[in-house]
């Protein structure tokens, strides 16, 4: 269990994030057209798993647009963005904001992805979502950085996540 803040009040975790060195594991999440993805989905690619509690938050929907102007032009990594949200709002938020360079990714049909990577809220006025994590892998789903944001409401450390991948 790890220990977080929202606006300051704490709040807990299921577990930890995987270990720098570690093998990620795998997932099972749903894209916008309904469709089960895996880490296999990303063979070969780099990847940042920008995990939010909820697009429809100022900070979640900041970094979501911040990772889609910095991933733009990587041919070699992706930036999936990890939320509770249906697809449905994931897609028309991407859509709204003209995002083309991030993946949303929603937990619809299971909590498996939270609890396996230790960011499960079992507390608080959030419980049963996100708290805000970031997740670097390789190509081969070696994780390469992690980042717990302290705060809910506080921004991931971008540069780092970025400087991860290369």
């Amino acid at each position: 269990m790890a220990q977080v803040t929202l606006k300051g009040t704490p709040v807990n975790t299921n577990g930890a994030l995987p270990a720098v060195g570690s093998v990620a594991p795998d997932f099972s999440l749903v894209d916008g057209d309904l469709n089960n993805i895996t880490l296999a989905s990303y063979a070969g690619k780099k990847k940042i798993l920008n995990i939010v509690p909820s697009l429809d938050t100022p900070v979640c929907a900041t970094s979501t647009k911040v990772f889609n102007e910095r991933i733009a032009g990587r041919n070699d990594a992706v930036a999936l963005i990890i939320s509770a949200d249906l697809p449905f709002a994931q897609k028309r938020f991407c859509s709204d904001s003209k995002l083309s360079n991030v993946i949303p990714l929603a937990m619809m049909r299971s909590r498996n992805f939270a609890k396996d990577y230790g960011v499960l809220l079992t507390d608080g006025p959030l419980a049963g979502i996100t708290t805000r994590a970031v997740v670097v892998l390789d190509e081969k789903n070696k994780v390469l950085y992690t980042q717990l944001v302290p705060d809910i409401t506080q921004e991931p450390n971008y540069d780092a996540a970025l400087k991860a991948i290369g």
